[in-house]
């Protein structure tokens, strides 16, 4: 069993701060690392693989300090988000150069495993630069694993899959977790991280901004101020029913839109149909004005 720690942690790239003193564990078990585009995630991950220095802190697998000590490699399997492949190799060839590269004892047997794995039999000699995206990944993902390493760091693993693809992936990461895997990987979709994650790191602007169970993660979420656009056969008559509403802290009808702000996200979207019957107005719809994953973060940085 692995952990993986970081303390006191900070990159930066000249004047640009791209993880500013991060401290975490991540043990045996699935460790979602959530945030939106630009967060920091890609930068930490690579702190974690080994593949980059720290400015400040100290990242370490287990005792060993990842960066410079090329030994932990045998012990990571890193999925990066680039396209890190030769598009000539056939995705055998490639995870047979990854076998190889890690001293696996029987390089082609590891690699057929490894492409059974991932599902990518069929097309195991075909030239990568033929495949999808999402073939694409299994087909890195397959490399990472080939030396069955306790730990694994993937980032935006589930990038192009199609549902089907994901829904396998998924299977297979649970799978190894419950052999007793370290597994982290990186996400911008709430869902993803929701259905697969033990814990959930959330990171924002190169900040740890929340950790913890995921659900401890969700109610940070939505038990926050939220705003909601409705669309009405009568909004003033909506409007004056839903005053009245404890759920509804303002209302404002502003440019033929109507507004509501409520502290209490699911009682508000209870709330409001049953109003709408009593005013007996045609609710046409109700949508969340705030709900993208940069407004949610940076609540929970202000918090």
């Amino acid at each position: 069993m692995s952990v993986l720690s970081l303390t006191g942690v900070s990159r930066w790239y000249g004047t640009v701060v791209a993880v500013n003193d991060v401290t975490f564990e991540v043990g045996p078990g699935i460790t979602g690392l959530l945030g939106p585009n630009g967060a920091g995630k890609t930068t930490l991950l690579h702190m974690m693989a080994g593949f980059l220095a720290p400015s400040a802190g100290e990242v370490r697998l287990d005792a060993t300090p990842t960066w410079r000590h090329p030994e932990i490699y045998r012990q990571i399997g890193f999925v990066p988000e680039r396209e890190a492949v030769y598009t000539f190799l056939t995705a055998h060839q490639f995870v047979l150069a990854s076998a190889r590269l890690s001293g696996v004892p029987e390089p082609e047997a590891a690699a057929d495993r490894a492409i059974d794995m991932v599902e990518l039999r069929d097309a195991a000699n075909r030239p990568i630069g033929g495949y999808s995206k999402g073939m694409r990944q299994r087909a890195k993902v397959a490399a990472a694993l080939v030396h069955d390493p306790p730990t694994l760091i993937l980032d935006e693993p589930f990038n192009g899959m199609d549902p089907r693809q994901r829904l396998s992936m998924m299977d297979l990461l649970r799978a190894m977790a419950a052999d007793g895997r370290t597994i982290l990987f990186s996400s911008h979709i709430l869902e993803e991280v929701e259905r697969l994650s033990d814990r959930v790191l959330v990171v924002v602007a190169g900040r740890l901004a929340a950790s913890g169970d995921f659900r401890r993660i969700r109610r940070l979420m939505t038990d926050r101020p939220h705003s909601f656009t409705l669309r009405s056969s009568d909004d003033r008559r909506l409007a004056r029913e839903l005053l009245a509403a404890p759920e509804v802290e303002s209302v404002e009808l502003r440019d033929g839109v109507l507004t509501l702000r409520t502290g209490d996200y699911g009682a508000l979207t209870r709330a409001v149909a049953p109003a709408a019957q009593r005013a007996g107005v045609s609710l046409f719809e109700l949508r969340p004005a705030d709900e993208s994953l940069e407004s949610v973060f940076s609540y929970l940085v202000r918090r």
